[in-house]
This record gives C-alpha cells, sequence and structure tokens, in this order.
C-alpha cells in the first residue's frame, strides 16, 4: 500500500508571521499532556521527577485528554497555549 501525501509540494495558506521565542526549559513553564492511554500519567511523573534534578518543577503541570480516542477539546489547547511555554505529550501503553 502506498500513502500520498496530497499537500506535498504546496506551501500553507500565507498569514501574518508571529516571531517566537524559544522555550527555556530549565525555568519556562511547561504542560505535561497525556493522552489517557494506560502508563501515560506514569510516562510523564518519571520525566517531571527528571526535570526536578536540576530545575524546579512548580511550574510543570500534568493536563490530560479526556479520551485516548478523541482528539484534545479546544479548552484544553487553548488552556496550554495561553499558559505555558513548552508542552510534552506523552502517548504510552
Amino acid at each position: 500500500m502506498r500513502i500520498y501525501n496530497p499537500t506535498f509540494g504546496l506551501s500553507a495558506a500565507g498569514g501574518e508571521k508571529i516571531a517566537l521565542k524559544p522555550v527555556n526549559w530549565m525555568t519556562d513553564a511547561i504542560a505535561l499532556v497525556s493522552n489517557s492511554k494506560p502508563n501515560a500519567r506514569e510516562l510523564l511523573d518519571g520525566i517531571r521527577t527528571k526535570l526536578g534534578a536540576v530545575r524546579a518543577v512548580t511550574n510543570i503541570d500534568f493536563l490530560a485528554k479526556n479520551s485516548a480516542s478523541q482528539p484534545a477539546p479546544k479548552d484544553l489547547l487553548e488552556k496550554v497555549a495561553a499558559n505555558y511555554r513548552g508542552a510534552l505529550l506523552a502517548i504510552a501503553d
């Protein structure tokens, strides 16, 4: 089976360009987002613990989708965009 990307080689519709500043993983707020599969929370907890060895973890928060089979709800995406400079997503089983 061959799967073709119909958008390959086409430029995305133009929009306003925004200058992005890099995430400072040592100080910036980070969202740890679970896809709600088994062990995703445990995986993220391990990442938070490891990060705690080199930085403060008071601004690293756990978030989760309602269901692994559904996309993240709009309000969750908006919360991440409004409150965090970086996000790590866990897909586990």
